[in-house]
């Protein structure tokens, strides 16, 4: 099946506040977070490259020793094992980010 919908994408809850969508191909994985308000994203790395997007809402997004307030039109790459954080703002955030190579424990 090559078209979907993101209503039909698996969801899985990561964190109290912070849920996922997820479509997997072969070789990536895009994933839709979805971010309460005051919900937080613990500091963790995995050996995945990871590319992001805020689509809605403010992010406090943390890379390595980097942390900056990201909004929608802001984007991010994160190398293989790099630790990262998140805590969502007020508004809360929904981000879309893509995985490579998959990511198994998502799909």
């Amino acid at each position: 099946m090559y078209h979907h919908t993101i209503e039909d994408f698996k969801e899985i809850s990561l964190a109290p506040g912070v849920d996922i969508k997820s479509l997997t191909g072969e070789k990536m994985s895009m994933v839709i977070f979805y971010i309460a308000p005051g919900s937080d994203i613990p500091e963790h790395s995995h050996p995945h490259e990871q590319m992001g997007t805020v689509l809605k809402g403010a992010l406090e997004l943390t890379i390595g020793d980097e942390k900056k307030v990201v909004r929608p039109g802001d984007a991010w790459r994160i190398p293989s094992d790099v630790a990262h954080s998140g805590h969502s703002l007020d508004e809360g955030a929904e981000v879309l980010e893509f995985f490579s190579p998959v990511r198994e424990d998502y799909s």
